[in-house]
């Protein structure tokens, strides 16, 4: 028995359960689901959501989930009567056609791992948790009976979502009792990814173990570093490295053995992609990943720096398509964590060294920068602040997850640090990004341990530990301020961004005076 019986669905045609990559493929085709790369990539578009629709996601409010979800505008409750309408909804949709079944383990490590179910009317989309799960064996298909479900129902709207008081016809629902997610109205996959992704944040921590945001690898000597950071911070590109074994590039758990990814596979910006400063994720291009809303010539030959459909290009693929990967998906404990932000105010330096106090308020601040043009409606930047570098896939209250955190690094004795990936020399727009090379020389520097051994100084108004000098490193790059032309309009960005991040800070202040770690932020 493989539980196919209890999907509750009617007059199914044909159930293609489990189907391999070319098999897949064939049916993308002949469903005329997209379009072929010059070297045989599949490419699809995903409709008018090109990326999450995080205001159409709701919780069940059922005991006993409900005392533990922190409800709020990131976790919007929903009554089990609007979900069983919408479910009969999402079955009638799914219901008289032919469906793919795609069963999938998250959670490289035996003890924390659950058994995932994906049911889709859309083969691109069983294609695309094939890729970014993980791959079952024969043997283990055998019997294979869900720990929980996802019916992606994407040609559903919700008509009476209004009468609902929801906030559109799209929805992403979890019933958490049941085991069981429903999505309708939006064709992106990640939905599906950081689904499920939401509910090992629900789990794990239940269980004394720690879900995370993050990539991570881990060297040959054995020593893992973790890599945390929101879209566009470069958590993929900086894991990403020949000389270093690729643990998983975006969700992982820490639990009392170590470090293991959830995942299966890869999920990477596209934008401006170029083979020779990201030549492994550029080289994972091929048969068997999936690009997603990308620009391609009639030849189906692919032009990166196209950001006319979104700037929100994606290509997932299997791990095993980077050729440096860790097999077992799994390590240690971590030797480093480091804190991935794109400053696009050209504040902050390109790294410092955290205390286990600013290691805490940097994480619960989960800084970022969006720029102009990424969103409609930017047109400067704009601080974004996301509680554990992955607040809107956080259904417990952010503490929750800074204590485990904070327990690990002291138990573990780990270094953390804080990277700018963004912006130098001043503000998006009159700066520039800061060069991968620079960024990939300080991820070394901490990765050899040689960081520890130099000079460092005190970064004023931050309080940050960053340091004189560091090989491969311009000196004039290590302290942001000799970089800018004008140094009082530094100063005043400097005291600007500072303020952002006391204001941000409050909530945590006047939810749980336990967790003040505001003395670790900015003084101003």
């Amino acid at each position: 028995m493989n539980g196919l019986d209890k999907l509750g669905l009617e007059g199914i045609k044909t159930v293609y359960h489990n189907l391999d990559y070319a098999t897949l493929f064939e049916h993308e085709v002949a469903n005329d689901e997209g379009w072929q790369t010059e070297n045989g990539t599949f490419m699809v578009d995903t409709g008018i959501f090109t990326g999450r629709s995080p205001k159409d996601k709701y919780f069940v409010k059922q005991s006993p989930s409900k005392e533990h979800i922190a409800w709020g505008n990131i976790n919007q409750p929903v009554s089990k009567e609007i979900f069983e309408e919408l479910f009969a909804k999402v079955k009638q949709q799914l219901s008289h056609k032919n469906i793919y079944v795609q069963d999938a383990f998250c959670g490289g490590s035996l003890a924390s791992r659950k058994k995932v179910r994906f049911v889709t009317e859309v083969a691109w989309q069983a294609h695309f948790v094939k890729n970014m799960f993980i791959r079952p064996s024969a043997g283990e298909l055998e019997g294979f009976l869900p720990d929980f479900t996802v019916y992606n129902a994407c040609k559903c709207i919700n008509t009476d979502f209004k009468k609902h008081g929801l906030h559109s016809d799209v929805f992403v629902v979890f019933n958490i009792e049941e085991n069981i997610a429903i999505i309708g109205g939006t064709w992106y996959g990640g939905e599906m990814k950081k689904g499920i992704f939401s509910m090992m944040n629900y789990w794990l921590p239940l269980e004394g173990k720690l879900p995370m945001h993050c990539s991570a690898n881990v060297g040959k000597a054995g020593d893992v570093a973790l890599f945390f950071g929101l879209s566009g911070t470069g958590k993929t590109t900086l894991s990403t490295d020949a000389n270093r074994r690729l643990i998983g590039d975006d969700e992982h758990g820490w639990d009392e053995e170590g470090i293991f990814n959830f995942e299966g596979g890869c999920y990477a910006k596209c934008i401006n992609l170029d083979a020779q400063s990201e030549p492994e994720i550029f080289g994972a291009i091929k048969k068997d990943a999936l690009l997603e809303n990308v620009v391609a010539d009639v030849e189906g030959k692919v032009d990166y720096t196209d950001g006319s459909k979104t700037e929100n290009t994606r290509v997932s693929y299997p791990i095993h398509h980077i050729k440096n990967h860790e097999l077992t998906l799994q390590a240690g404990h971590p030797k480093n964590i480091i804190f991935l932000t794109a400053d696009a105010f050209g504040v902050l330096p390109p790294v410092s060294k955290l205390t286990s106090e600013q290691a805490m308020y940097y994480f619960l601040s989960g800084y970022t920068a969006k720029v102009a043009g990424t969103e409609r409606g930017i047109t400067e930047p704009v601080a974004t602040f996301s509680a554990c570098f992955g607040e809107a896939f956080l259904p417990l209250h952010p503490t929750k997850y800074a204590t485990l955190l904070g327990e690990k690094i002291k138990k573990h004795n780990v270094n953390v640090f804080l990277l700018n990936t963004g912006w130098t020399g001043g503000p998006y727009g009159i700066g520039k990004r800061m060069s991968i090379k620079a960024t990939r020389a300080c991820i070394n520097a901490i990765l050899d341990g040689s960081i520890n051994e130099v000079e460092f100084e005190t970064f004023p108004v931050f309080d940050l530990q960053i340091p004189k000098q560091l090989e491969g490193v311009e000196t004039e790059l290590l302290n942001p301020r000799n970089t800018w032309k004008d140094k009082t309009r530094y100063d005043e960005g400097r005291i600007h961004l500072a303020g952002m991040f006391a204001h941000n800070f409050q909530k945590y202040l006047a939810e749980d005076a336990e967790h003040d770690y505001s003395a670790a932020g900015p003084s101003i």
